[in-house]
């Protein structure tokens, strides 16, 4: 079944028990011909992610039965592979910082623009339809292979989020080139990004950590992702100037 607009049609679960929000973005979605499930409840929204596998989640924070963090926790063990999108009215940094460490890839602040709300949308799905035809990048004893979306450190499996994967191959295509923080949110989120670019800090920082964990673990040669001040990141192999970090 093909969009209307773009080709680009995915089985996407809804969790939003407002009504009104929730008739407007399911049926805005249909007319883009996305296969849409609308579950009410976070309790709903779970039996349905542990039903069947959905290439998208668009996840209200604030449910009515169920604290939309720990939803949000919940819906990643159950989806691993899956886009997650929290909705949310809560506009402080703070909650958008802990919806995506709870699991979140992306965010949008409510009330949510149906234009930004399908460019989001398209974005994540090509981005992953695009990645078959990069080869597998070795950076010391780090290997990003984009077409099995599979990272290993020393031979070890690295276990990456979407978009933390999704960025760390951004990184590896490539290596000691400083990348601002412009094009790593318009090439791994969106290209009509706007706003707050917490979420690169936060999937920064998890990569850094998981990286970290496994290469010491494995005694191997990593990269470091270096930060940029008032610029962006750049992956570079061998250790890096102390002054560059935060």
């Amino acid at each position: 079944m093909d969009s209307l607009d773009d080709g680009v049609a995915s089985r996407i679960l809804l969790i939003e028990d407002d009504s009104t929000i929730g008739e407007v973005l399911s049926s805005s979605l249909r007319s883009h011909a996305h296969e849409v499930v609308w579950e009410r409840t976070g309790a709903a929204g779970l039996a349905s992610a542990s039903a069947t596998m959905v290439d998208l989640v668009l996840l209200d924070l604030g449910l009515p039965d169920l604290d939309g963090i720990e939803v949000c926790r919940q819906l990643r063990r159950a989806q691993p592979g899956c886009v997650l999108v929290i909705l949310t009215a809560r506009a402080a940094e703070m909650d958008v910082v802990v919806g995506l460490e709870a699991g979140a890839d992306d965010y949008l602040v409510k009330p949510v623009r149906l234009a930004e709300l399908h460019a989001r949308i398209r974005a994540h799905l090509r981005r992953n339809e695009a990645a078959a035809t990069v080869p597998a990048v070795p950076i010391g004893d780090l290997v990003v292979d984009v077409p099995r979306r599979r990272v290993t450190v020393a031979g070890r499996d690295l276990r990456l989020r979407v978009k933390e994967f999704d960025l760390l191959a951004r990184l590896a295509a490539q290596p000691d080139v400083a990348l601002s923080r412009e094009t790593l949110m318009s090439d791994v989120w969106d290209e009509h990004w706007f706003g707050s670019t917490k979420t690169l800090d936060v999937h920064i920082a998890a990569l850094r950590r998981k990286i970290g964990e496994v290469a010491a673990s494995a005694r191997a040669c990593v990269p470091e992702i270096v930060t940029l001040r008032g610029y962006g990141y750049r992956l570079e192999l061998g250790a890096p100037d102390d002054s560059a970090r935060p």
